[in-house]
This record gives structure tokens, C-alpha cells and sequence, in this order.
């Protein structure tokens, strides 16, 4: 029996009358939010392949036309939240996007933030706050809080990105809503384009504006060319990893979840030590074994799985000749703002 009571074991009437005043006894639930050592989690490790997702996300395409649908997603729903919350973890949101050729998702903006990496097409492109960023396999394309943005495609085949947000948090928080909005006005320059060069920024004085974000796509070219050079300048180092940041600040791009792209050297497994982040990973090339929890995934291009936090995860590159590169989320950021970041070897 739970040391602390069980709530059948108070008398009828008492739980009756303090349910008539909106009263609930904390003593026969608190070990439940407040257990011993490890929080419950309800994240469970789950695996997202995508070969089984294109034909229903085409299907989609099918079905309902953009106009109806605005965003047609088929959302990445973990099974220990339930489908109908709609979360891949705590923190994290995930959905895979369809976008025909000649079609286009009309401008809005919302509380949370969002980020868009590419998972197969070219041609299609997002408008944020003005700025037209062209969309490539393994991109990444921020749309923070309150930024107006848009998609559309102009190229010849179907393109697809998976969407990560904070919604389940802006949710929780009864901060969550839309806005609509008219088609963006392109301006000129590309964020990328500035930032493209390391060492060395724009001078804050001379560019017009200021900018909380001033980089908004981060093409996979870039990134993937920072893994290779820092895993052959260092060949010794084991965790070759790298994280998206805010070029002006140094901080991570958005402020609730963390972005990572790492790369696993050909036949390498590595372990992540158990964090209290939950963790998404997203292969954009190679293929790679994830285990966590006594569950284990094998994951090909463009598929996506999740794993909850205070686990430690075992990634291992299935490929013996080659190199694999997989795109991270995580809830770092947020834990690290709420003081309850932990990392337990």
C-alpha cells in the first residue's frame, strides 16, 4: 500500500465534499508528480519510418487539396502521450509536410516556434518575415514566435520537411494561437548569405535593421562540410557534433528547444549519456541504429525517432565504409531555463 494513503481509503462523504469545493487531497498522488529519483515519463521510445509514411502523406495529397487543408501534415504522434495529444515528447511537436508543385500555404504567424528540415524535393521554398529561403534535402529553416511565414512551391515534384515545434509546451502553458495573414512581400539578402563565413559577422552598426533572428536557413551543405572538417582536423575526437545557433549571440537558434547535426564516423557507435532532455533523431544520410530503453531501431534516410529523457542512447552507423549524419532536436534549452538540465554520466 502507498505509504502515504490512498484516497478509497478516506471516507466517502469527505471526498465527496471536497470535490463540491474544488478540493483534491495532494498526500494519496504525491508520489506520482513527485517520485523517487527519476520523473514518470510518458515519452516513450518510438520509431517513425518513412518509407511507411510517403505513401500516406502522398495519399494526403490526394485526398485534400491545400486550399482545405492549409498545412497538410500527418503528425509523428508518440504512443505514450496517446495519438490524440499529438506530441512526440513533453516539449516536442512533430509532423511531416506535403507540398505539391504549384501550390502554396498561405502566411501566418503563431506563438510557437517552429523549425523546418527538408526531407526530399527541390523547388519549394518559405517566406520568413520577408525573407525567401529556398528549401534543400537537410536544410534547416527557422520559423520563430510571432514571424510571419509562408511556403510555396515552384519546382516539379512533391517536397516534404519535417516540422518540429514547442507546441505541446505553448499548449500546456494556454499560450498556443494563430494569426492569418497576406501574402509576404519578398526583400532582398539571405541571412545565410551574410552569415555564411566563420569568424567574422556583419557589423551591428551597418545593417539595416536588427534582427532577433538574423539567420533563418541553414543550408546542409554548410553544415555537413563543419562535420567533415572538424571530424578530420580532429580524428581522434568521438562525438563529432555541431549546434545551430543564433550567429550574432552564440545561443541557440530558438529559445525552448536545441538543434544538432552529428556524424557518426563509418562503423562507429556511440553513447549519449543519460539526459534529462527527451531526444529526436532524423537520419539525413546513412543509416543508423538507435537504442534506448531496452527498445532498438534501425533507421534509413529520412527516418525519425524519438527517446525519452534520463535514458542514456546507444547510436551506432550502419554503414562500415561511409559516414552517417543525423539532425537532433532536444529540450536542452528549456530544461537549462527551468534549472533542471541534468546529465548523469
Amino acid at each position: 500500500m502507498n505509504d502515504l494513503g490512498r484516497l478509497e481509503d478516506l471516507p466517502v462523504e469527505y471526498v465527496e465534499e471536497m470535490r463540491r469545493q474544488n478540493l483534491v487531497p495532494l498526500w494519496p498522488s504525491l508520489r506520482g508528480v513527485l517520485p523517487p529519483r527519476v520523473p514518470t515519463r510518458q515519452t516513450r521510445p518510438t520509431h517513425w519510418p518513412y518509407q511507411s509514411i510517403r505513401p500516406l502523406l502522398l495519399r494526403a495529397g490526394e485526398l485534400t487539396p491545400i486550399e482545405k487543408a492549409e498545412r497538410r501534415v500527418l503528425v509523428l504522434a508518440n504512443p505514450g502521450h496517446g495519438l490524440d495529444k499529438m506530441q512526440a515528447s513533453a516539449a516536442m511537436y512533430l509532423g511531416m509536410q506535403l507540398l505539391l508543385p504549384g501550390e502554396w500555404a498561405p502566411s501566418h504567424r503563431h506563438t510557437p516556434n517552429a523549425v523546418r528540415m527538408i526531407v526530399e524535393g527541390e523547388g519549394a521554398y518559405t517566406t520568413v518575415d520577408g525573407e525567401k529561403c529556398p528549401m534543400s534535402r537537410g536544410d534547416l529553416i527557422l520559423t520563430p514566435t510571432g514571424l510571419w511565414h509562408e511556403h510555396g512551391h515552384d519546382g516539379s515534384d512533391p517536397v516534404v520537411w519535417l516540422d518540429v515545434l514547442d507546441l505541446p509546451l505553448m499548449f500546456y502553458a494556454e499560450v498556443s494561437y494563430h494569426v492569418n495573414g497576406t501574402r509576404q512581400d519578398v526583400v532582398p539578402g539571405q541571412g545565410d548569405r551574410r552569415h555564411a563565413h566563420g569568424g567574422v559577422l556583419p557589423t551591428p552598426a551597418f545593417v539595416r535593421g536588427h534582427k532577433d533572428y538574423p539567420m533563418l536557413r541553414y543550408p546542409w551543405a554548410e553544415v555537413k562540410a563543419a562535420l567533415l572538417d572538424l571530424a578530420a582536423d580532429e580524428p581522434t575526437l568521438e562525438h563529432v557534433q555541431i549546434t545551430y545557433v543564433n550567429p550574432q549571440t552564440g545561443a541557440d537558434v530558438e529559445n525552448v528547444l536545441g538543434f544538432y547535426a552529428l556524424m557518426l564516423r563509418p562503423g562507429q557507435t556511440l553513447r549519449l549519456p543519460a539526459r534529462s532532455p527527451a531526444q529526436v533523431f532524423h537520419v539525413v544520410e546513412g543509416a543508423v541504429r538507435v537504442q534506448c530503453a531496452g527498445a532498438g531501431f534501425d533507421l534509413i534516410e529520412a527516418d525519425t525517432s524519438c527517446t525519452p529523457g534520463y535514458e542514456s542512447v546507444s547510436l551506432s552507423n550502419a554503414r562500415p565504409d561511409a559516414p552517417s549524419f543525423v539532425f537532433m532536436a532536444d529540450e536542452s534549452p528549456l530544461h537549462r531555463k527551468l534549472g533542471v538540465y541534468e546529465v548523469r554520466g
